[in-house]
């Protein structure tokens, strides 16, 4: 996996940074826990604070052009993002067998 930062800036407005990315990558499509995890690594932000919105792909291409939002604290995110996208970015827990 490869990531690009095509545009990185700072909203102060709603304490959050928004970060516009482009992924190159081989094979399967990577998940969004994939993407998350490489995302917080780069900038130094703990996942819990860190929102996918977008993620679009090109039909034929290894390709991956998206958006996340990286927020300085919980309760800024909990105010502004929308609960399915919380969800959404939220890890698994791990099954029990």
């Amino acid at each position: 996996m490869e990531f690009q930062i095509t545009r990185d800036y700072r909203n102060e407005l709603l304490n959050r940074r928004e970060v516009h990315f482009t992924l190159a990558y081989d094979g399967a499509t990577p998940s969004r826990a994939q993407i998350l995890g490489k995302i917080s690594a780069l900038l130094n932000a703990s996942e819990s604070l860190v929102v996918l919105d977008s993620m679009k792909k090109q039909f034929g291409t290894m390709e991956l052009r998206g958006v996340a939002r990286i927020y300085d604290d919980e309760e800024s995110l909990k105010m502004t993002e929308r609960d399915y996208l919380i969800k959404r970015s939220a890890p698994k827990a791990a099954e029990a067998e």
